[in-house]
Order: structure tokens, then C-alpha cells, then sequence
């Protein structure tokens, strides 16, 4: 039984404790703290310079934290890579040149002491269409295929991945989400960071949001949209001034798009009341709760004490 096959059979979980970084006066990450049990898919979830991109080089041993500390199922992340538990597709770093495809991910497989078989790594990134071709003509979309299918290829315990879907169309991103479903089905811990919402509302079991740094909210997707509450409402009601409808009981906001018109509430009941009565021809209502793109505006608002 090999070593990988080994740890792959306990029950730790991934546990980050006080994790903190700072570069110079910038301080990137302040006192990070989460648990993700085995076999979730996490998504982590901020504005640009959060500190996402530094925690998930934290985590997997790019960079070293200034304190605070990162087990991955009972290792340090400099052992869990040695052991081939951790496969990783980040922002940085360009392919090697020289080689095609198949010969750069053969080349990934053989680093692993329990690999993915390569054709399978290939065909579940959608890389088996241009296997053949050299790394250095390939476009965006593909490029960004094969880093996946190098992250793949280690066959990992964790998969961790920094902005995936970068430069892939929609077919592509759609591609991509069914081959991290199948993944997290045999049980693997999935970890990505995305500016996608709607990518982490579908996908994530979990949702860590951070915000200078610091985590600002942790739970399902439902659980982080229900902290913002309020409702929206959403009807076709054509020559009505906007100012009028910020008039009505429970709306807060209000904003047109041709004859479209959404009402952000805080109380949706007396809103429907008002409208149905003083705009009897309004028609097309759709209700609906607060999305994640509201939940994440209001949560990760610019609360800093200062801090650069």
C-alpha cells in the first residue's frame, strides 16, 4: 500500500489557525481561522486584495505565514506536497516550453507517487483535443485547460484552485464544473477561489468570505445570502418614475432597465401591497431573495481601521 494510500485513509480534516502574512506596511492576511472536513467543496470568496490568493499559498507552501500554522490531514503542507496529497492550479507561473501537451502532463504524472492515469487527466480537462500540440501555441482557454489537467494528474487528496475559469468560455466553464463535480464525488476536497459568484452559489457546499484579510462571513451559500435578508422584486411597468417607486413601503432601492423595473425591499409584503394598488397595470412579478452578489457588497463594505 502506498503512502499516498495511506493517508488518504484518515479522518483528519484541513485546519488553518491564525494564519497571518504581511508584505512591508501591507497587511495581507490577519489572523485567519477555519476547519474543512474531507470530501467538501469550499469556496473562498473576496474583492481583489482580500488575501486569497496569500491564504491559498499559505496553505499549500508557497508562502510562509509570519504565524499561525496549516495541517493538511495531519501534515504540514511542505510534507502533504511531498507525499502528493495536494494538486494545485494557481494564478502564476507559465508552462514549460519545448513540449506538447500529453509530454508535459506525463511528465506532472511522474512527480506523483499515485497518479491519475494521463489520458484520463487529459480527457477530464478537455486537454485529449489538442494533446498533440505544443505548449507554446496554445490559446488562453486552452492553456488554462492544462494547468487543470496538471493540477489532475496528481490524483490528490486536495485539489486547490485560484481563479480556474479565467479565459474559458462558457462551454468551457461549463465543462469545467461537471469535471470538479465528478472529482468531488470520489470523496476529494476541493478548495477555489473565484470572482464568478454565481460559479461558488452553484458549486460550494462552503463559502468563506474575506475581506481585509480577515474572514467576514463562513457557511452554505443560502446561509451567507440570508444574512443580508430583504427580498427583491422584479416587475414590467413601463412609464413610471423611479422616484415614485422609492416611495413605496419597504423599498430601499430602486432601478430601471427599459421597461423593467427592481425594487430591492426590506419588506416585500407591504411593497406588493402598494404596488398592485397605485399600479394596478403592473405585470410580469418575479420575487425572489437577496443573491450572493448583494450579500457579498454588503459584507465585504469598506470597514478597514486604516490598515494598508
Amino acid at each position: 500500500m502506498s503512502e499516498h494510500s495511506v493517508v488518504a485513509q484518515g479522518t483528519q480534516n484541513i485546519v488553518v489557525s491564525n494564519l497571518t502574512k504581511t508584505f512591508g506596511k501591507v497587511r495581507a492576511v490577519r489572523g485567519i481561522n477555519f476547519e474543512m472536513k474531507r470530501g467538501t467543496t469550499v469556496a473562498l470568496l473576496g474583492p481583489n486584495g482580500a488575501g486569497k490568493s496569500t491564504t491559498i499559498d499559505m496553505m499549500i507552501g508557497l508562502t510562509t505565514p509570519d504565524a499561525g500554522s496549516v495541517s493538511l490531514f495531519g501534515n504540514t503542507p511542505a510534507d502533504a506536497v511531498h507525499m502528493g496529497l495536494i494538486g494545485a492550479m494557481t494564478q502564476t507561473g507559465s508552462l514549460i516550453d519545448y513540449l506538447n501537451v500529453r509530454e508535459l502532463i506525463s511528465m506532472m504524472s511522474a512527480l506523483y507517487p499515485s497518479p491519475l492515469d494521463v489520458d484520463e487527466a487529459l480527457r477530464i480537462s478537455g486537454a485529449d483535443a489538442f494533446a498533440d500540440r505544443m505548449t507554446r501555441k496554445l490559446s488562453g482557454g486552452e492553456t488554462q485547460r492544462v494547468r487543470f489537467a496538471m493540477a489532475l494528474v496528481a490524483d490528490a487528496e486536495l485539489l486547490v484552485l485560484d481563479e480556474p475559469t479565467v479565459a474559458l468560455d462558457v462551454e468551457g466553464r461549463r465543462d469545467f464544473w461537471t469535471a470538479m463535480r465528478a472529482f468531488a464525488a470520489r470523496g476529494k476536497t476541493v478548495v477555489f477561489a473565484t470572482h464568478y459568484l454565481e460559479e461558488a452559489d452553484a458549486y460550494a457546499d462552503r463559502i468563506i468570505l474575506i475581506a481585509h484579510g480577515r474572514i467576514v462571513a463562513d457557511g452554505a451559500p443560502t446561509e451567507i445570502k440570508a444574512t443580508v435578508g430583504g427580498r427583491i422584486v422584479r416587475a414590467t411597468l413601463p412609464n413610471v418614475e423611479l422616484n415614485e417607486l422609492r416611495r413605496l413601503s419597504g423599498v430601499t432601492s430602486a432601478e430601471r432597465r427599459g421597461d423593467a423595473v427592481t425594487l430591492n425591499c426590506a419588506d416585500s409584503d407591504a411593497t406588493l401591497r402598494e404596488l398592485f394598488t397605485q399600479y394596478p397595470n403592473v405585470r410580469d412579478i418575479e420575487v425572489r431573495g437577496a443573491g450572493l452578489e448583494g450579500a457579498f457588497l454588503e459584507l465585504t463594505e469598506d470597514d478597514d481601521e486604516g490598515a494598508v
